[in-house]
């Protein structure tokens, strides 16, 4: 199937998996359960990230940094809730956020294992999932999406570069 482009909506029955970080035990890890993509993220404007992994050198050094230092502008620009991406389990993907000190479900740390939602509506590399963002409206439509022409660079799937065409 071909990735999601601006003006498709976003499909229904998307689910991945999460350990959702508690404010009450930062130390606490939840158990891993099903996030209904298609229905939390109705009614709300979603920044979409894809990573090819959590703890990677690329997707935390340059790639998930900016988005936790800009969260405040994207809300700004109307965006209710940041959603990254990997195909590592829900465990290493709670330790990655709280690692990177988010607390609360304002940035959602989910898994795509088996790369399911990549190959189907995004971009994958063959195991992983690619490097690439989507942004979805309040109507549930695509108004963002782009992929990186190297899983090395971080341009096109950067917070500035969504920031720059919210």
């Amino acid at each position: 199937m071909a990735p999601l482009q601006v003006g498709d909506s976003f499909p229904e029955g998307v689910k991945f998996e999460w350990a959702p970080i508690t404010d009450s035990d930062p130390t606490a890890c939840g158990l891993p359960q099903a996030y209904d993509a298609s229905k939390e993220f109705a009614g709300k404007k979603v920044v979409l990230v894809s990573v090819p992994g959590a703890f990677t050198p690329g997707c935390q050094a340059r790639h998930l940094p900016p988005y936790l230092e800009k969260f405040k502008e994207l809300q700004g620009k109307g965006v209710d809730l940041v959603a990254v991406i990997a195909y590592n389990d829900s465990w290493v993907m709670n330790a990655w956020g709280k690692v990177n000190g988010v607390k609360g479900d304002d940035v959602l740390f989910l898994s795509d294992t088996k790369t399911f939602f990549a190959k189907e509506h995004g971009w994958s590399l063959g195991d992983r999932n690619g490097r690439w963002a989507m942004v979805i409206d309040k109507d549930g439509k695509i108004i963002y999406s782009e992929n990186e022409k190297s899983p090395g660079e971080v341009s096109v799937s950067g917070a500035e570069a969504v920031l720059a065409k919210l």
